[in-house]
């Protein structure tokens, strides 16, 4: 029997455990199982057996604002391109295969994957150093050449078109500012939030021209699709593996260099640090042969969608989840700072 260790009435439920590791008998027998605080999409535990540690992984078929299906078929695919990735030297944690040569394992209808646990801590930008931030950079670039190489067989799914629409955007501000104002007592996030839609709507008026136009000048490709610093373990200064490959699919490859570095590199304050971004930028550019054009063209499209974007407050105010809350400070002002410092945010990516 699996001993769940639980510290929150908020935790997943307890997977079939002993039932998905009859299906690996070189595991062993489970001893404990634990689920994993951090994250917001599916579920993850550490499993402890008599013969180590593994990462066990709840597929969830859908998540109310991931786009994701979740079928089985689409979950072969991801799990056959981090074994391919993981050929090619990439830093990855590639699925166990099963008795049956199977990397995912179907119990009542629900999709698990087993994985050895992997030790590591994840870094966001401000504990990278320069040549850090250079490395994380050539490393993304080494992500995009390996999925180009690796998934040229399969078909790419349908991307996305049009650019988020202005009119649009106003809309979900009025809908989520009369959300925020009917908060009883409203505190001191609600406050904020409104703050923010008034001066998010100021500045959509000002800008409304500067919408990009469709298709972008990003070459697509296969990406990860949320590259970000809880997605990625480190041991020491080096990368070990990059993990979660749930939103694998065709995008501008250049648009995910951009948006990761917006993660990554952001301050508590809102702003990015730039010399990590240049250094990250550049390092990105020569592993993934992109040219400084097509990556202005990338931070144009992701400067208007985060212009436009506002996840967190529509996971608080529709969907009643405030796991995401703690982003919405830095995330918010980095949109109104980065309009501001739009020319010299342009330069770090591609001078």
């Amino acid at each position: 029997m699996c001993r769940v260790l639980r510290s929150s009435v908020t935790l997943p439920p307890v997977p079939p455990v002993g039932e998905v590791l009859r299906r690996y008998p070189d595991a062993g027998e489970p001893l404990a199982c634990e689920p994993i605080g951090k994250g917001l999409l599916n579920h993850g535990y550490r499993v402890s057996t008599t013969h180590g540690a593994y990462f066990l992984k709840h597929h969830l078929d859908k998540h109310h604002l991931d786009d994701a299906s979740g079928d089985h078929a689409t979950i072969v695919r991801q799990h056959r391109a981090t074994q391919q990735l993981h050929s090619l030297g990439v830093p990855v944690a590639p699925p166990l295969s099963d008795t049956e040569g199977d990397t995912v394992t179907v119990i009542d209808g629900q999709r698990y994957a087993l994985h050895r646990w992997v030790d590591g801590l994840h870094r966001d930008g401000t504990q990278l150093t320069t040549a850090q931030s250079r490395r994380l950079g050539a490393l993304l670039g080494a992500v995009h050449m390996g999925l180009e190489q690796v998934m040229e067989a399969d078909p790419p799914p349908p991307v996305r078109g049009q650019s988020p629409d202005p009119a649009d955007t106003f809309t979900l501000i009025d809908e989520l500012l009369t959300a925020a104002r009917r908060m009883g007592p409203r505190d001191a996030f609600d406050e904020l939030a409104v703050h923010r839609l008034v001066e998010r709507r100021a500045l959509l008026e000002q800008h409304a021209h500067r919408r990009p136009p469709t298709p972008g000048g990003s070459a697509r490709g296969w990406v990860h699709g949320d590259f970000h610093p809880l997605n990625l373990l480190y041991r020491g200064a080096d990368p070990v593996a990059i993990v979660d490959w749930d939103r694998l699919g065709v995008q501008p490859r250049a648009e995910e260099a951009v948006r990761a570095a917006a993660i990554f590199f952001v301050r508590p304050d809102g702003k990015l640090a730039l010399e990590k971004v240049r250094a990250y930028a550049r390092a990105y550019r020569r592993s993934a042969g992109a040219g400084a054009a097509e990556l202005a063209a990338a931070v144009h499209r992701v400067w208007w969608e985060r212009l436009n974007d506002f996840w967190i407050l529509r996971w608080r105010y529709r969907l009643h989840d405030r796991r995401a809350d703690p982003q919405f400070p830095a995330v918010s002002a980095l949109a109104v700072w980065w309009t501001r410092e739009y020319e010299a945010v342009g330069e770090a990516f591609t001078g």
